[in-house]
């Protein structure tokens, strides 16, 4: 079993492979998204953003998911997505029995990247569970929807550019862990997953084969765990006045 608490600049594949079976008790992963989008040539910021996209576009492939079945204690997922990746993930977990729910991040300021199709101001979030796994949660975390800005100052903060809102991530961890439980993201990116599990009281592990995203992610769970020090010491200091 790899060490707890940490990030690993490593493939996910590979690093899937080194958990223990039956050691994972949740699983959040934002994977390549299928895309149909091409190069575009003239420069703009909304450009320059489809553009970053264009590494990502091809989807990921099903085989992580097999993987990560066997790492679950039972399956327990969240994975974020495209459009065009919802139906056959829903087969896939179909197949498995699992009950699921499709959850959707609604953006106010979307890119207007729409030529032939509706604004880009949803993003699709498939949550898979086994028969028997508990949903937690209260009346405000277990909203299928959720809806912000397209985090343009956590972008530029964390050059990630599909980076999820914090607060979202935090109501799957929320609803679908409990304290002390073990958190994976194998696509960890700049660390959002992991930092809402510090944030509440979870372990994690992360895997990203970015070296640059790697390196943010690090120096966000470092900020997160000295943060979460210093609440605790100052509760310490109140409890002893």
């Amino acid at each position: 079993m790899l060490e707890i608490n940490k990030i690993y600049n490593m493939d996910c594949m590979d690093g899937i492979k080194l958990l223990d079976d039956k050691s994972v008790d949740l699983v959040i992963i934002d994977p390549p998204y299928k895309l149909n989008i091409s190069k575009i040539k003239h420069t703009t910021t909304y450009n320059n953003y489809a553009n970053d996209l264009l590494n990502l576009k091809d989807g990921f492939d099903l085989k992580v998911l097999d993987l990560l079945i066997q790492k679950m204690k039972k399956i327990n997922i969240y994975i974020y997505c495209s459009k065009r990746q919802v139906k056959e993930l829903l087969e896939y977990f179909m197949n498995k029995n699992c009950n699921y729910e499709i959850l959707t991040w609604h953006k106010m300021n979307p890119s207007p990247l729409i030529n032939n199709n509706y604004l880009p101001d949803t993003e699709y979030i498939v949550f898979a569970r086994e028969k028997g796994v508990r949903l937690n949660g209260t009346y405000h975390t277990k909203r299928k929807y959720y809806i912000s800005g397209t985090n343009q100052a956590d972008k530029k903060k964390y050059k990630h550019p599909t980076i999820k809102p914090l607060a979202f991530i935090e109501n799957h961890i929320i609803n679908s862990s409990s304290e002390g439980d073990l958190i994976l993201d194998c696509f960890a990116g700049s660390g959002t997953t992991l930092v809402g599990a510090i944030n509440k009281n979870r372990n994690f592990i992360g895997f990203e084969i970015n070296k640059e995203y790697y390196q943010i992610a690090q120096e966000r769970i470092k900020e997160a765990f000295d943060s979460k020090r210093q609440v605790s010491a100052s509760e310490e200091k109140r409890n002893k006045l």
